[in-house]
């Protein structure tokens, strides 16, 4: 059985689908917010390479062709904005306030607590990308000189966690207008938690796929200088 996945090409791919519909199927039979799709698929690889022994390398080989869609999949979210172009124009002052008050507290609390773990200079690098798309996230990381591998599991992470407690911190702030709970979502936890606003509302989704963008591109600016601390 081992030689099978392991002779495949598409092994690495055909079981990523597997584990995330299985993640998928789970999440609507049982209605629990933690059972999030990408985390169950997560798990489920983890423990399918580890009952199989297969290296991380072979299942990379089928694996890697699904980073392939990452961009496109981002370029997507540009149809629900556009849905809601009218509604951008109108609030495009709040809208601009809101994504960089965003940009700026993600990267603030990146350094302070940088800062009390004494974090190295390498580690501060590869987790400034944390609340953005991994597309670009991964291109900044090796930009400034940071681990990829750790950024990727920092996105995934910040997006898994965003997904799943969307709703309730909302409520828990009280925070009821489609717009700022759209910016608050994308700003903080970029296209994964932008699904989750997507199901909230369409004004949500919109405002929170414009986050997706333009927190990146704030983010790439001001990393700039930030990786200069």
């Amino acid at each position: 059985m081992r030689g099978i996945f392991l002779n495949s090409a598409y092994f690495g791919l055909v079981i990523s689908i597997i584990g995330y519909a299985i993640g998928v199927i789970l999440n609507k039979k049982l209605k629990i917010y933690f059972l999030n799709p990408l985390l169950i698929s997560i798990i489920f690889i983890i423990v399918f390479l580890l009952i199989f022994n297969i290296d991380f390398e072979n299942y990379n080989q089928g694996g890697k062709y699904l980073s392939y869609f990452l961009t496109p999949a981002t370029v997507c979210f540009a149809i629900p904005l556009y849905q809601q172009l009218e509604l951008l124009k109108k609030n495009m002052k709040a809208i601009i306030f809101g994504l960089s008050a965003g940009v700026l507290l993600s990267l603030g609390s990146i350094l302070g607590l940088s800062y009390l773990f004494n974090l190295t200079h390498t580690h501060y690098v590869t987790l400034i990308p944390k609340s953005i798309t991994t597309a670009i996230g991964i291109g900044l990381s090796e930009e400034l000189g940071g681990i990829k591998t750790i950024t990727v599991a920092a996105i995934i992470i910040t997006g898994v966690f965003g997904n799943i407690s969307a709703v309730g911190i909302c409520k828990i702030f009280k925070i009821k207008e489609p717009i700022a709970v759209g910016l608050a979502i994308g700003s903080s936890s970029h296209a994964m938690r932008t699904s989750k606003a997507i199901e909230i509302g369409e004004i949500e989704g919109a405002m929170s796929s414009l986050s997706v963008a333009v927190s990146g591109l704030l983010t790439v600016i001001t990393s700039i200088f930030a990786s200069f601390l």
